[in-house]
């Protein structure tokens, strides 16, 4: 209830058509309302007294109130679907947009099947909700209501039949609502699933035709898709059982109207027309009533939904910007951290321990060590995607928790260790670094990454369109990309985390080349596994379980770490024993 509540801002911008709607309803509801008596007098007055003039009248009346019923219902339709629809939009957007705000470790908190979920199913529900409120809510109590009302005035002997029938049809209600909320929360949870599943099977369907794991993937998915059919057929079979039950409770009433009324017609106190209009409004009663039911069992489900909206909303974001003490402040790239700790799951196992390092502004800062080591953990504190759990890290002496995130990231060119593109063009990709990016600006960051042959050669080249995951390009190609798109924002920092891997070894020399000429005052640090790439590196960080276990120039290296002698005479051929 209390995140529906907060929820309710956001239908305030359109509480016109939020009122306007139900007006309507009112309208379409009044008219229907006045069928079943205009219907009674016809019978008990103008076919009782063959009066052709008042039934030829009150048929127009009827057909007019028809007319009007018709105006209101479609107006109301009109009105609540716009009021609904603009109401999910707005809650679509601001979730989108706490979303992209998120640290790594908000994301992964949630899980991305469940984030997709909750931006597409959870969403669509509140917005049924709102729909359904606006229509049925408003219809079905004013249908019942009236109905009850009129029969206390015009046909008050059958009114006991109501006392009977109404309290059971709203225990029904009222027992099915509750219990509908909790079944379709466990259908929530069975959508996250296959969403999630969903989700990593497209990303990694090249891997699994690879090791032919298309008969276990298979069944993997049919699991969690059973799951889900089997709590939404136990949602929908408990849901479609409250019509039945209210049929037959209606039925009885009705039968019970009959028989009360066929004892007043034969004792000459009621006439024929009214026995027709009770059963025409019970009738009415039954379906306001059950319209009201599924707006409440919608209400009911939208619960949980609204829940799992307000927690994205709600979330805290771990990375957060505290006083801007240094706004005014140029970066110039000096890189400092001091007895940085952290870990992934906040419980004391760290995959980083006591990481004590400076790199002076322009240097070049090489970073190696087996898989695991803590390398790209490394690189990832210093854009801030995560935060060290104990420990500092200083650019240019100032702590970068107090430097404006926009800042911070706009000085730090940086590409991961997989490359990451988007469907579009090359272009478009290369403007993420750079809004305002020229051609030549874009000419000169690609031949900087040895792109720019390739691109070369595509028809439109940099109107070159990539598909989904940019699966048109090969992996060398989209690192190259990749990194072209970091280098033409010309940062102060710039990171590569093993982002040469998959490319070919004139292209990584050229790529090197480009480096050393025009990154002079760019503070260079480059994650790689291979000591070819980071042999000239003003500073090598030897990175084992977490920790640094040497740093120096590479002779140094080779003078004093054993761990760094082994890696080097792994990759270059020669015996440890043969310096």
């Amino acid at each position: 209830m209390k995140a529906m509540k907060k929820l309710r801002q956001y239908i305030r911008p359109y509480i016109f058509f939020a009122i306007l709607g139900p007006i309507l309803m009112c309208i379409e509801v009044g008219m229907d309302l006045l069928q079943p008596t205009i219907m009674q007098k016809i019978i008990d007055t103008g076919i009782a007294n063959q009066d052709n003039a008042y039934i030829t009248k009150l048929l127009l009346i009827m057909l007019l109130s028809a007319f009007i019923g018709l105006v209101g219902g479609a107006g109301n339709s009109v009105y609540a679907t716009k009021a609904a629809v603009h109401f999910a939009t707005d809650i679509r957007r601001d979730v989108f947009k706490k979303i992209g705000q998120f640290s790594n470790h908000n994301t992964d908190s949630f899980g991305t099947g469940k984030l997709i979920t909750i931006v597409t199913n959870d969403i669509e529900a509140l917005k049924q909700a709102v729909i359904m409120t606006l229509r049925i809510l408003v219809r079905g109590p004013l249908l019942f209501i009236g109905s009850v009302v009129i029969v206390w005035l015009t046909a008050r002997p059958l009114f006991p039949v109501l006392l009977v029938t109404i309290p059971i049809l709203i225990a029904i209600i009222y027992f099915f609502s509750v219990k509908s909320g909790s079944l379709f929360l466990n259908v929530q949870k069975s959508m996250d699933q296959v969403n999630t599943r969903l989700q990593e099977t497209l990303a990694g369907i090249r891997v699994i035709k690879a090791f032919d794991r298309h008969e276990y993937e298979k069944n993997h998915f049919k699991n969690v898709n059973d799951s889900l059919m089997k709590r939404n057929m136990k949602a929908e079979k408990f849901i479609l059982t409250l019509m039945p039950i209210m049929m037959f409770i209606v039925n009885i009433g009705i039968i019970a109207g009959l028989w009360l009324g066929v004892i007043k017609v034969s004792e000459g106190t009621l006439q024929v027309g009214v026995i027709l209009a009770f059963i025409n409004y019970l009738n009415i009663m039954m379906n306001g009533l059950m319209g009201s039911s599924q707006v409440l069992m919608q209400i009911a489900r939208s619960f949980p939904s609204a829940e799992r909206v307000v927690q994205v909303l709600d979330t805290e974001i771990d990375i957060s910007e505290h006083n801007h003490l240094a706004t005014k402040q140029n970066i110039r790239g000096e890189v400092e951290f001091r007895q940085v700790n952290f870990s992934y799951s906040k419980n004391g196992e760290h995959v980083l321990r006591n990481i004590s390092f400076k790199a002076e502004a322009g240097q070049t800062i090489g970073i190696i060590g087996s898989t695991g080591s803590g390398k790209s953990t490394l690189m990832k504190l210093i854009p801030r995607l995560y935060d060290p759990d104990s420990g500092d890290i200083f650019i240019d002496g100032v702590n970068i928790k107090d430097l404006p995130l926009e800042k911070l990231r706009k000085a730090i060119g940086f590409v991961p260790q997989k490359a990451t593109l988007f469907s579009g063009t090359i272009a478009n990709n290369l403007r993420f670094g750079k809004d305002d990016a020229t051609a030549d600006d874009m000419e000169q960051a690609a031949h900087a990454a040895a792109a720019s042959e390739f691109i070369g050669r595509f028809d439109r080249q940099y109107e070159h369109q990539l598909m989904q995951g940019a699966t048109n390009l090969s992996g060398g190609q989209k690192q190259r990309i990749s990194m072209a798109r970091a280098f033409i924002r010309e940062p102060r920092v710039l990171i590569l985390d093993d982002s040469t891997s998959a490319i070919d070894a004139l292209s990584e020399l050229a790529v090197q080349q480009a480096l050393r000429k025009n990154g002079a005052n760019t503070t260079l640090f480059i994650v790689s596994s291979k000591i070819s790439s980071i042999i000239d590196a003003d500073q090598i960080l030897v990175m084992e379980d977490g920790r640094i276990e040497a740093s120096g120039t590479h002779d140094e290296l080779l003078a004093n770490s054993k761990v760094y002698r082994d890696i080097y005479f792994s990759q270059s051929g020669r015996e440890v024993n043969s310096i």
